[in-house]
């Protein structure tokens, strides 16, 4: 068979095609760009803030992995505009640590990306979950280092939209106890408190996820995960529910919100 004979009858997998790679991240990053820039983002009221974990909510079937499902379908049933309190913007990004998001979220004008730069975005809420990421490839001490660097986040998202009210949310339990132990619950006790705080209370809702998805001995729910870390569907499905629980709540107290002194 000639050379010619093999190519013409050879199905066109992507694989025989010159392509340039672009990994997920780079995808989402493009999408976000084009949302903040493009679009009228006076609906917004929940910027839902964080890594893969918030990302997946916009993810149905994994792209990855036949058979893992995540969080598409809560999210079109409940964040995209009904009820119009609700409407949500998701600007997760799988993969992202939190120095990646405070780069993001940086003012274009200081060398960001300034994904909340649009004068139309005015959300009520930021939904804030991140930090978990920081827990590999560590600084030392890890707990330490992911708990300023969600600080750090909280402290950037509040400048740059000193009218929202920053909901935050516990970091979710692994299927490593070690890394529950000595990082994930650490980091969720210190932020517990400094939710309390009186520099944080009066625009910082507190939402403690951990115990809901942990059985009675304290180990990783696994039917609400896909891999030990991210949310199956029926994972972000209980998310949801206390979340909005959350909101409700929150929204029932009224908070007068006030910059950091």
């Amino acid at each position: 068979m000639s050379h010619h004979e093999i190519q013409t009858s050879s199905p066109r997998f992507a694989s025989t095609q010159p392509t340039v790679r672009v990994d997920y991240w780079q995808q989402r990053l493009a999408e976000i760009a084009a949302q903040a820039c493009g679009q009228d983002l006076s609906a917004i009221r929940l910027v839902f803030v964080g890594d893969s974990i918030t990302d997946f909510w916009l993810l149905g079937d994994d792209p990855w992995t036949p058979g893992w499902v995540h969080g598409r379908r809560i999210w079109d049933d409940c964040f995209t505009g009904t009820p119009p309190e609700n409407c949500a913007w998701n600007i997760g990004i799988s993969g992202d640590r939190t120095e990646h998001l405070l780069k993001r979220i940086l003012p274009a004008s200081q060398g960001g990306l300034g994904q909340l730069d649009a004068a139309s975005l005015e959300p009520e809420f930021f939904v804030l979950m991140v930090g978990i990421n920081n827990s590999y490839m560590p600084e030392h001490p890890v707990a330490d280092s992911v708990f300023a660097g969600i600080v750090a986040v909280m402290q950037a998202l509040h400048a740059r939209k000193p009218h929202a009210r920053l909901l935050l949310q516990s970091l979710l339990p692994t299927a490593d106890t070690q890394r529950n132990t000595t990082v994930v619950l650490p980091v969720n006790a210190r932020l517990a408190a400094l939710t309390c705080s009186t520099a944080w209370a009066a625009f910082t809702v507190w939402l403690d996820l951990y115990p809901t998805f942990v059985d009675a001995q304290g180990r990783q729910r696994t039917a609400l995960f896909v891999d030990g870390l991210h949310p199956s569907a029926a994972g972000y499905q209980v998310w949801c529910t206390h979340l909005l629980y959350a909101l409700a709540a929150a929204r029932a107290i009224c908070k007068t919100v006030s910059p950091i002194t």
